[in-house]
C-alpha cells in the first residue's frame, strides 16, 4: 500500500530519514562547493582552487556531521539567519502572532518582494515565538540546479511545478499541489505560499485568483462548497515590508526593458542572482504583519482575493521610504531623509521612476 507521503514524493520536502543522504549529496557536489568558495573566498579560490574546495568540503563534513533530521537542519539555518539579520537589517519586527495557536495549520499567503526572504522572515518570527516553520512552496523554475533543489528541500520546501506545459499536463500538477496543501494542514503542518506567481517588481501586491482556485481543486474533487473549503484551510493574509529592497534596481532595470523595449530577456541563472542579492542586500527595518484568519464568507475567488488584499494593504508597515517616495513630508526625520535621499541618488536616472513607484505604490494601495 502506497503511504500517503509517497503519493506526494517528488514534490514533499525532505523527511528526517533522507536528511544525510541529501547532505552527503550537497557535500559531493562540485557546483555547489565552487559556489560558496566564489563568495567566500573569491579572492583566493581562483590561486589555490582545488585546495579551498578541498577545505570547504572537509569543514562541512565536520560541521554537518550530526545533524540528522530537519528540526536540526532548521536550527542550523536559524544560526545563519541570525546572522543575516544584524548586518543586512537595522532589526525585524512582527505584529499578529498572538492571534496564532500553536497546535494549529495555517495557509499563509503574503505579498511576494524578494524569492527568499519572504519566507524566511515569516519563518523567523514563528520561530522565534515558539511557533513551529512552515513549509514553504517554491517554484521548480529556482531548482535547475541539482544542489539548489537539496538546499530547499532540506529547508521544508515543497516544489510548485510551473513548467507544465499543455493543460492536462498542469491540471494534474495543481490537483497534486491542491491535495498536498489539504495534506499538510491535516498533519498541523503550516504553508507558506506567495499570493501569486514572481514577485511584486512594481511594488503593487495583488493576489491571482488562479492561485485561489487552485486551493480549492481539492475541496471541488471532495464536493465540498468553496466557502466552506476555504474556511478549513486556516488563511491567514501575511503582509511583508522592507524598508529598502535590495533587489529594487534590478526589478526598475526589468520593468523598464518591458517599457522600452517591449520585452525583457532573463539571463539563465537570473533568479539565483536574485536569492543571493536579497540575502546579502541591506534592508533597513523589515516588518512582517500576520493578519487574521479569514473568516468569512466567499462566493468565489475574485471575492476571497479581495479579502487578502485589504487584509495585506491594511496591515502593510510603511516606513519613511515609501512615505517619502509618495511626495510626503517628514518633519523630524532628518536621519530617514537623508538616508532615503542617499539610495535614491545611487538609482541610474532612467530608472528612478520606476523605483519611487515602487515605494510608493503600498502608499496608494493602503489610502485605497
Amino acid at each position: 500500500m502506497v503511504s500517503d507521503t509517497d503519493l506526494f514524493k517528488d514534490i514533499r520536502p525532505y523527511r528526517d530519514d533522507e536528511v544525510a543522504g541529501a547532505i552527503q549529496r550537497l557535500i559531493r557536489d562540485d557546483e555547489f562547493i565552487g559556489a560558496i568558495a566564489k563568495y567566500r573566498f573569491s579572492t583566493l579560490s581562483g590561486m589555490g582552487g582545488p585546495v579551498i574546495k578541498a577545505m570547504i568540503r572537509l569543514y562541512l563534513s565536520w560541521r554537518w556531521r550530526k545533524l540528522n533530521s530537519v528540526r536540526q537542519i532548521q536550527l542550523e539555518v536559524a544560526s545563519y539567519m541570525e546572522k543575516m539579520i544584524s548586518r543586512t537589517t537595522s532589526g525585524v519586527s512582527f505584529s499578529g502572532l498572538e492571534q496564532l495557536k500553536p497546535d494549529q495549520g495555517y495557509l499563509f499567503i503574503s505579498n511576494h518582494r524578494d524569492i527568499a526572504m519572504d519566507p524566511a522572515f515569516v519563518n523567523w518570527g514563528l520561530h522565534s515565538h515558539g511557533l513551529d516553520t512552515v513549509r514553504i512552496a517554491i517554484g521548480d523554475n529556482l531548482l535547475r540546479k541539482p544542489c539548489a533543489a537539496e538546499l530547499m528541500k532540506l529547508n521544508k520546501s515543497f516544489i510548485v511545478k510551473r513548467s507544465a506545459k499543455g493543460p492536462r499536463e498542469m491540471m494534474k500538477a495543481f490537483s497534486e499541489l491542491s491535495a498536498y496543501l489539504r495534506h499538510s494542514l491535516d498533519e498541523n503542518q503550516s504553508v507558506w505560499i506567495a499570493q501569486k506567481e514572481g514577485r511584486a517588481k512594481d511594488g503593487n501586491d495583488k493576489t491571482d485568483p488562479a492561485i485561489l482556485k487552485m486551493f480549492y481543486m481539492e475541496g471541488k474533487r471532495q464536493k465540498i462548497p468553496f466557502s466552506d473549503y476555504i474556511k478549513s484551510l486556516n488563511l491567514v493574509p501575511v503582509s511583508i515590508s522592507y524598508e529598502y529592497d535590495p533587489g529594487d534596481q534590478a526589478k526598475a532595470r526589468e520593468l523598464y526593458a518591458k517599457a522600452t523595449q517591449g520585452a525583457y530577456e532573463k539571463r539563465e541563472f537570473e533568479d539565483v542572482e536574485s536569492i543571493v542579492q536579497g540575502i546579502v542586500g541591506q534592508k533597513g527595518r523589515v516588518h512582517v504583519a500576520f493578519g487574521e484568519p479569514l473568516s468569512g464568507e466567499f462566493e468565489n475567488a475574485d471575492q476571497l482575493a479581495a479579502a487578502i488584499d485589504k487584509q495585506i494593504y491594511d496591515n502593510y508597515h510603511l516606513f519613511p521610504s515609501n512615505l517619502l517616495a509618495a511626495g510626503q513630508t517628514l518633519e523630524g526625520h532628518q536621519a530617514e531623509v537623508k538616508l532615503f535621499e542617499q539610495h535614491i541618488a545611487q538609482i541610474p536616472a532612467e530608472l528612478k521612476e520606476m523605483v519611487l513607484s515602487m515605494y510608493a505604490r503600498p502608499v496608494l494601495n493602503k489610502e485605497r
